[in-house]
């Protein structure tokens, strides 16, 4: 692996983290500044189009539940220039609200993103979210 390789991979690392945590402070102004204006996704709610659709269905999810908590790991990262495509496992954890021993729910997936470096930095571009796994009830999102 060369410097810009390693570089690479370790910058998106920074960035996956930075969303994750994100999303468990519902640090909605990070997001916004990770993801590019025209990202898409599909997070198993139907494709999205634009940064403003994906945090909006991120926010109708994490605004009506509890503590939430998403763990990375595995992180494979493969950059040529300013794109690059990057896979890592995510857990998640969602408690309820109030008593959060009850409802939670709980997901294994995979993310696979793809970012584009834009004026040094690396952005969200693209996010499949592949759930493994659904553990708990849908109920803590309201």
């Amino acid at each position: 692996m060369n410097i810009e390789a390693m570089q690479a991979h370790y910058e998106i690392g920074q960035e996956l983290t930075r969303f994750a945590r994100a999303m468990d402070d519902r640090d909605w102004p990070t997001l916004e500044a990770i993801l590019t204006e025209d990202a898409t996704a599909e997070l198993g709610t139907g494709t999205l189009e634009g940064s403003d659709a994906i945090i909006a269905t991120i926010r109708r999810y994490l605004d009506a539940c509890g503590t939430s908590q998403h763990l990375l790991g595995n992180l494979i990262v493969e950059a040529e220039g300013d794109r690059a495509r990057s896979r890592c496992y995510v857990s998640d954890m969602h408690l309820g609200q109030g008593d959060a021993s009850e409802p939670n729910f709980r997901s294994l997936g995979d993310y696979h993103d793809v970012w584009l470096r834009i004026d040094g930095r690396w952005r969200l571009s693209a996010r499949h979210k592949h759930n493994r796994a659904l553990i708990g009830s849908m109920e803590v999102f309201g």
